[in-house]
């Protein structure tokens, strides 16, 4: 785990993660680390059949994020330099085991121990969740066409698949703090006082690693 501050933020499509990390980039001053979407050429083709396309989206994502840690760690993370992301790449386990046949399943996780065996690993994780219908309004506010046509059992499926990892991740990794951010409860884009809420929850952590570093 590296010792500079890295936070990342997970949760399912369309719940605010990216909106998230930016403001936090702007009030702690971290350097900002957003995932690939768009630029995926094969995620329309998912999202209109999962079963035949899902393999390539995959494999893009998971190269493209190895790309970005690994530029990220030489940058950023060794200099010194604070980094917040608006993904871990952990998340490519979670989509894959859903999306991917067994036979296909089965060479992509070799290829992801392989690519993430020695990546970064945050040391503070948040963790935002809400109900189907809050991650379908999101979805639809923000407009983008290409999400359109994802099917809201896949998404209530995925929110599913997101409570099931984080609540394992938290025992497997008791050594970094996850903080639950419920959705349905707070509106950090709208509501400024909830995302003070936020940073304080974040703030408090920072400062607790901080100290942590300091006595050693």
């Amino acid at each position: 785990m590296t010792e500079v501050p890295f936070i990342a933020i997970e949760g399912p499509i369309g719940i605010g993660k990216t909106s998230l990390a930016k403001r936090l980039s702007d009030h702690f001053k971290l350097h900002l680390l957003k995932e690939i979407v768009e630029e995926n050429p094969f995620l329309g083709k998912f999202y209109d059949d999962i079963d035949e396309w899902s393999f390539q989206t995959e494999m893009f994502f998971l190269c493209n994020r190895f790309k970005q840690l690994e530029d990220i760690d030489k940058k950023y993370l060794t200099q010194q330099k604070a980094v917040v992301s608006d993904y871990h790449i952990s998340k490519n386990m979670i989509f894959a085991q859903r999306t991917l046949q067994a036979d296909k399943f089965e060479k992509y996780e070799k290829i992801y121990h392989i690519l993430t065996a020695d990546m970064p690993v945050p040391n503070m994780m948040i963790y935002l969740h809400a109900s189907l219908d809050t991650i379908l309004d999101r979805i639809k506010l923000r407009g983008r066409e290409i999400e359109q046509n994802i099917k809201a059992s896949y998404l209530a499926q995925l929110a599913e698949d997101y409570e099931a990892y984080m609540n394992q991740f938290e025992i497997m990794h008791p050594e970094i703090p996850v903080i639950r951010i419920n959705g349905d409860k707070l509106d950090f884009v709208k509501n400024q006082d909830d995302l003070n809420t936020i940073i304080v929850q974040v703030e408090k952590q920072l400062n607790t690693f901080q100290a942590v570093s300091k006595s050693y």
